[in-house]
């Protein structure tokens, strides 16, 4: 009888690199829009600068706190 994982054959190695290189996409996605409307001074609702900023939140934390759990929990759980 061969040994399976319990999550199936899953790359942790790679979805740790993909988590951080996504986050971090996020990060600049949202620093350079922010960028942009400050620069060029469009009047753009408010609701959209709180977007940029969240879109910035969300790419530290994905950056910050996935490869930890791909990288570390998840093959420690096997």
């Amino acid at each position: 009888m061969s040994h399976r994982s319990r999550y199936g054959t899953v790359d942790y190695s790679k979805c740790a690199k993909v988590s951080f290189v996504s986050g971090v996409a996020l990060l600049l996605l949202g620093a350079a829009g922010e960028f942009v409307l400050v620069e060029i001074q469009w009047n753009v609702p408010g609701w959209v600068h709180t977007l940029l900023v969240d879109v910035e939140i969300v790419g530290v934390l994905v950056a910050l706190v996935l490869p930890i759990v791909f990288a570390i929990v998840l093959p420690l759980t096997e």
